[in-house]
């Protein structure tokens, strides 16, 4: 398995969840870790709670839905750091709407961050994976799995990032790129809070997976050399009662 603490690391939607609870993880593993979300304070500020594990870190503020924005944010790791060895494509947005109630807005604001920026994050990266022979996280979902009546478009999104990474990972296999997706149920997170409340109010802990548990679950498939975690599941234990 990757000494972690030789890793460059690229987490997008780092400003909170599990991508902050990501680049906790990362960091106590000695990585280098690269910061990118749309809120720069916020970043500023995990960047220094990073800086307890005597970490390199990068800040930059980034919208994924902006192929430009997406392309100087991989180039900036790449000068910053020398390179990049794992991308965890974690920025996604969810909105709870059935179809004919779901604005065109709220439809393409979806799209645009979970499918077009995973698209964008993916095809900048690739090359400097290839060169480090890295590994590419995707942050999937158990809406990427099972229908969800009460937010079919936001399963959508979830149901093309798998489709996505498992081709991706078919093309790219063969240079020694590793591609994973981790997928897991509800998360005590901010997720939910455009709509009102958050996971993290709806949901006492213990009652669904915490951050930290995804976070280790990226970081296990990140450390993959020679083989590749395809995908993870981390469901809470009641869910499937609920299908």
């Amino acid at each position: 398995m990757h000494d972690l603490s030789t890793r460059t690391v690229l987490i997008t939607g780092a400003s909170s969840g599990i991508g902050e609870a990501t680049a906790h993880a990362f960091a106590r593993e000695g990585a280098s870790v690269a910061l990118a979300a749309r809120r720069e304070e916020r970043l500023e500020s995990i960047a220094d709670d990073l800086s307890e594990y005597g970490v390199e870190t990068l800040v930059v503020p980034t919208d994924v839905r902006d192929e430009a924005q997406v392309e100087a944010l991989v180039e900036r790791t790449v000068d910053a750091f020398g390179g990049l060895d794992v991308l965890v494509s974690n920025a996604g947005l969810g909105r709870g709407s059935e179809v004919e109630s779901l604005s065109t807005e709220q439809y393409r604001a979806m799209m645009e961050t979970n499918a077009d920026g995973s698209f964008f994050a993916t095809r900048a990266a690739l090359p400097h994976l290839r060169e480090s022979r890295g590994n590419l996280v995707f942050v999937g979902s158990f809406a990427g799995y099972y229908p969800r009546g009460f937010n079919p478009v936001y399963a959508a999104t979830k149901w093309w990032l798998r489709g996505f990474a498992h081709s991706v990972a078919a093309q790219v296999g063969e240079t020694g790129v590793g591609v994973s997706v981790v997928n897991p149920s509800e998360v005590r997170t901010e997720f939910g809070s455009e709509e009102g409340e958050p996971f993290e109010e709806r949901f006492d802990p213990g009652d669904v997976t915490e951050p930290e548990e995804v976070a280790d679950a990226i970081v296990f498939a990140a450390r993959q050399d020679r083989s590749t975690v395809q995908e993870l599941d981390l469901y809470r234990r009641d869910k499937f009662g609920e299908i």
